[in-house]
C-alpha cells in the first residue's frame, strides 16, 4: 500500500501552485474547475511518484494554523544532500519566508530544516 496524495486547502491556488514549482520541482496538471461549486484544484507531482492536490473554493473556514497543534503538521521534502537543503533553506530566508529550524541535524539523526512556507503550512525540507 502507498498513500496516493495528500490533499490541503488553500486561499490564493495560483501562489500555491507557484511556490510550489517554484521551490520544490513540482510538475502540475492543467487544474480542475467545478463551475457548479466554484471548487478548483491542481494536481502537484514530484520526482518519486508523490502528489499533492491543491484546492480552493469559496467560503472557506478558517483554522487556527499553529505550528504545534492537533493533526496534520508538516509536509517533508527529502532534497537528496545536506548541500540541496542548505541551498533551498538560504533560498527560501532570502525569499522571506521564516526558518523555523535548521539546517541541522536532529537528535533522531536527520539533517533538516523547516520553513513556514505558503499560507502559514510548516514544509520541512531533509536529505
Amino acid at each position: 500500500m502507498k498513500i496516493e496524495h495528500i490533499a490541503m486547502y488553500v486561499r490564493d491556488l495560483e501562489a500555491a501552485r507557484a511556490f510550489f514549482l517554484k521551490y520544490l520541482g513540482a510538475s502540475s496538471n492543467s487544474g480542475y474547475h467545478n463551475k457548479t461549486t466554484d471548487f478548483r484544484s491542481y494536481f502537484l507531482s514530484f520526482d518519486g511518484g508523490a502528489r499533492l492536490e491543491i484546492m480552493t473554493r469559496p467560503q472557506l473556514a478558517d483554522s487556527d494554523n499553529a505550528i504545534a497543534r492537533m493533526g496534520f503538521v508538516h509536509i517533508a521534502f527529502s532534497l537528496g544532500s545536506r548541500e540541496k537543503v542548505d541551498e533551498l533553506t538560504a533560498r527560501l530566508k532570502a525569499d522571506g519566508y521564516e526558518v523555523l529550524s535548521g539546517p541541522r541535524t536532529t537528535g533522531d539523526g536527520y539533517y533538516e530544516s523547516c520553513i513556514v512556507g505558503i499560507e502559514g503550512n510548516q514544509i520541512e525540507l531533509t536529505v
